[in-house]
């Protein structure tokens, strides 16, 4: 059927955007009976999903009891458990798993393909869609929503009109703009009478004062402490993994840390003490590189380093240090013994700014919780106006909490549309 013939028919339900969570609404809708048209303004579905996780897709955290997997969404995760509760995380790996789609639990509970990534999940949720039925519209612009009073009339688009019973509204946030994520959701929405918390990026990379980062930035630090710290006091601290970048810091810890770092920046200069060897107290690691000098007295100091640190940060610790590299072991002194000693566990970091929307991997913010019945994604607002996914004002840290959202929200709203009014 050509493409005008498709926006001229009427549909039960039009889902609006492409993504994990569209994908999921319009699936579920359509396998609950309902005639569903997917618009979305790429030539292909999941433009975003693709570069998830590296292109791995963490597809979800194996967090199974939900009120511990809210309490990852700081104020608004109690309205997420509704949905939760409905489609959590078993039912999401039972979903993937019954399209053909094994999966891994990793590292910090992180849910990945067992094997494949992102584009086995798109072909999981293409054929999905596909066996439900859905009616797909690609490379088709949605510029607005016809309104009266408290209803949609009409989704328009580029191409014209499509009138529909119901719509969801699914088109992401701001970050990653080449993959489509503009925010048009949120001008339909204010339209519509909601209120939209102002979106950021999160979950971003930090750029630092430091120039040398980029002489670091081919591996990464595992098991390592990262503080925040502004005049003084510590706002935040979190363990696990990170690296260094040509331009900063970046890595699954420094992300979760990013939104409480750009917040402390609006109040002034923050930094980063970066702790490589957290599972030992200072003092015990002074007594490790004393034993390392003197069993080493009579080697150059730039020798000695390699049982201590990654081959390719030894060169920046000789300077940072500012230890002569052919000085003698034996000859170092205790005050350059400390300050080495202060490189491994309070590597001082200068924090110039947070990333932008260019490589934010969510955005926080968007349409506020308050104006959505959270137990079926219905706007309070408009009678026939469902949302899904990132759209909403709902975000958490890295390792597949986001994505999780596009799947219970999309699954709430999804079914809930359908329903005959």
């Amino acid at each position: 059927m050509s493409e005008k013939r498709l926006l001229q028919r009427r549909y039960d339900v039009v889902v609006v955007g492409g993504g994990p969570a569209g994908l999921f609404a319009a699936g579920m809708a359509a396998r609950e009976g309902a005639e569903v048209l997917l618009l979305e303004k790429n030539h292909r579905c999941g433009a975003k999903l693709l570069i998830t996780g590296k292109g791995r897709c963490n597809v979800t955290n194996s967090e199974t009891d939900p009120r511990k997997f809210v309490e990852h969404f700081g104020r608004n995760g109690k309205a997420f458990l509704t949905a939760l509760y409905a489609f959590g995380v078993t039912e999401t790996i039972d979903f993937f798993e019954q399209y053909g789609l094994p999966l891994n639990i990793e590292r910090g509970g992180r849910v990945f393909p067992a094997k494949g990534g992102a584009r086995d999940v798109l072909k999981a949720l293409e054929r999905f869609v596909a066996e439900a039925g859905v009616t797909l519209a690609t490379a088709t612009d949605v510029t607005g929503l016809r309104l009266s009073e408290n209803h949609v009339d009409a989704v328009q688009t580029a191409q014209g009109e499509v009138v529909a019973d119901r719509v969801i509204v699914a088109t992401g946030g701001l970050s990653y703009r080449e993959t489509g994520c503009t925010g048009d959701g949120y001008r339909w929405a204010r339209q519509t009478g909601h209120s939209v918390a102002k979106p950021v990026p999160s979950l971003v990379a930090v750029k630092l004062v430091e120039e040398w980062t980029s002489e670091v930035c081919n591996f990464n630090l595992r098991n390592v402490r990262i503080t925040l710290l502004q005049n003084g006091r510590e706002l935040d601290e979190r363990f696990g993994e990170a690296f260094f970048t040509r331009s900063g810091i970046g890595g699954p810890i420094v992300l979760d840390m990013s939104a409480a770092i750009r917040k402390a920046l609006q109040q002034g200069p923050v930094r980063l003490s970066l702790d490589l060897k957290p599972a030992v107290d200072p003092e015990t690691f002074d007594r490790r590189i004393q034993r390392e000098l003197e069993q080493q007295s009579n080697r150059d100091f730039r020798n000695v380093l390699g049982g201590l640190l990654p081959r390719d940060m030894i060169p920046l610790f000789i300077r940072l240090s500012e230890i002569p590299p052919e000085k003698k072991c034996h000859s170092v002194t205790r005050e350059e013994r400390r300050r080495l000693l202060s490189l491994f566990k309070e590597l001082p970091l200068t924090v110039k700014s947070c990333g932008d929307f260019k490589r934010a991997i969510v955005t926080a913010g968007g349409v506020e919780l308050s104006g959505i019945d959270m137990r079926s994604m219905r706007s309070k607002q408009v009678d026939n106006l469902y949302f899904a996914g990132e759209i909403i004002d709902l975000d958490g840290p890295t390792g597949g909490f986001n994505l999780q959202v596009c799947w219970s929200t999309g699954y709430l709203a999804g079914k809930n549309a359908a329903k005959v009014s």
